[in-house]
């Protein structure tokens, strides 16, 4: 058609089944021409394809901006599959014969290796992906094709392929955050007895156990693919079958097309299955906390290359150069994800604000739903990636600027305040007193180490030589013991328990 964009040929393997190729699964197709005034005659007029309802067809502007074709293309292979699994079921049922479940399976397998060689590509005037393959099927097997679209709507068909889409990106999101996991340990294992300066309000607090601080982001992933599991039971129910929205008087049988494509129940209210949309608005939900942890971590990687800390060093493998400063290496890795990241934000706002004001049941708004989700689950699989391979491969610590870090401020006060009440004094008091004489070493430009005995013993008697050794900073992470401490020991112990639960 003079003027479209072609669709993008669908010849990207899909590996979640060996025997078909698909639709880019996590690639969104261009979307229609321009709707610039200029192009509004680019689309022919054409006889309605609705009911006798209607006596002329629709304006072509609107059949562009009506279009979804553009991107729910991307759900052509669970399309395909749902309708297998609803025709097999329906020749179950008797509602059609199994000669002719047969003939429409054999044509919508004919679909899916058209997409595969990259002939199957239709247009705007398809309006979408449900009635390109059903307007192809009829081409290639006739009037049986006709028959499939029983006892279903597109309302829970594209609630199904929606979900069909979704479950298989929770599972590859899945595996992401365990290898991300698992190169965040590994990092950790390699660090326990190095130390660095622990912090709050971006001031320097407390020492701790380098790989304590790498745990703390193991955590949270630990979390995210729990939440993640979580939604998976939910996307993990059908709508197939609740038709427009009433159900239907055809003799059909969820629970065979439901078991038929893995899920693990259906929906008990055929209206709450075609508008429901939950399951998208809790997996962006997730999806943001994924991002929100990888920001975090992306901004700390950012502030630990710079020369004011110098922590870590980039490698040329994750870095750029300036354009104009030969010397600049920047770091493009963390600075990408921590911008993608309000990508991700957005689409969980933008499906919200949807769904807050939609009457039951089915509403066209709800085909914006899949854009915002096609791209953060995207940008979530992009940045997780970006993230393994920089800390594989992007940086390396530096351990000698972190050692002269911890030793050269008054991040052990808390310790000598902890060494008087292990002597009977009351926190309280020796927090006083300990403030004070971090005042005093700061008026003297000195440091607590460098304070004589003497001088300690001034500010209380139970002040004894053994304090030199207490103040030492790997003395000082050494005795936090307490669980989920930063100890040495107790670092080894989540190291362990975390290992654990990354190997499955």
């Amino acid at each position: 058609m003079a003027g479209l964009v072609p669709m993008t040929k669908l010849n990207i393997l899909d590996n979640q089944h060996p025997t078909r190729t698909v639709a880019p699964s996590l690639e969104l197709a261009p979307r229609p021409t321009s709707l610039a005034p200029h192009s509004r005659h680019q689309v022919p007029e054409e006889q309605p394809r609705w009911s006798q309802r209607f006596e002329g067809a629709l304006h072509p502007f609107i059949t562009r901006f009506n279009a979804s074709i553009g991107f729910d293309l991307t759900l052509l292979q669970q399309d395909l599959d749902g309708s297998i699994a609803h025709g097999r079921m329906l020749a179950a049922c008797g509602v059609i014969t199994a000669a002719e479940a047969e003939q429409v399976v054999d044509g919508l397998e004919t679909v899916r290796r058209e997409a595969a060689a990259g002939t199957f590509c239709p247009g705007v005037e398809a309006e979408d992906v449900h009635f390109a393959v059903e307007r192809r099927l009829i081409e290639l097997v006739g009037d049986v094709g006709k028959k499939l679209h029983t006892g279903r709507s597109r309302n829970d068909q594209v609630g199904t392929d929606l979900r069909l889409w979704l479950r298989e990106r929770i599972d590859e999101l899945e595996v992401l955050l365990r290898r991300y996991g698992q190169t965040l340990l590994r990092l950790a294992e390699a660090h326990v007895d190095t130390m660095i300066p622990g912090y709050t309000h971006l001031q320097r607090a407390q020492p701790l156990s380098l790989a304590h601080h790498l745990l703390a982001y193991v955590e949270m992933t630990r979390r995210d693919r729990q939440r993640l599991a979580q939604v998976r039971q939910r996307v993990n129910v059908s709508p197939l079958g609740a038709a427009a929205l009433a159900g239907t008087p055809v003799p059909i049988d969820r629970r065979q097309t439901a078991a038929a494509l893995g899920f693990a129940e259906i929906y008990r209210n055929s209206l709450d299955a075609v508008s429901d949309r939950d399951f998208a608005v809790e997996f962006l939900a997730a999806a943001s906390l994924v991002m929100v942890h990888l920001s975090r971590l992306s901004e700390e990687v950012i502030l630990w290359a710079s020369q004011e800390f110098a922590f870590i060093s980039l490698t040329d493998r994750c870095a750029t150069g300036s354009s104009l400063m030969p010397q600049k290496k920047n770091p493009d890795v963390p600075e990408l994800v921590r911008g993608k990241t309000g990508r991700v934000f957005g689409h969980l706002q933008a499906l919200l604000t949807v769904m807050k004001g939609l009457p039951l049941a089915y509403n066209k708004d709800l085909q914006e739903d899949k854009e915002g989700l096609f791209d953060a689950v995207r940008t979530t699989r992009d940045c997780l990636e970006a993230m393994t391979i920089l800390l594989e491969e992007g940086l390396s610590f530096q351990p000698q600027r972190l050692v002269a870090a911890v030793g050269n401020d008054f991040a052990n006060a808390t310790d000598v305040a902890d060494y008087l009440v292990a002597r009977g004094v009351p926190f309280r008091e020796a927090y006083g007193l300990v403030g004070g004489l971090v005042k005093t070493c700061l008026q003297q430009g000195i440091l607590l180490r460098d304070v004589p005995l003497e001088q300690w013993q001034q500010v209380h008697s139970a002040f004894a030589e053994d304090i030199f050794a207490a103040l030492e900073p790997r003395q000082v992470v050494a005795a936090r013991l307490s669980e989920g401490g930063t100890g040495f020991a107790r670092v080894r112990e989540a190291l362990e328990q975390a290992k654990a639960a990354f190997a499955d």
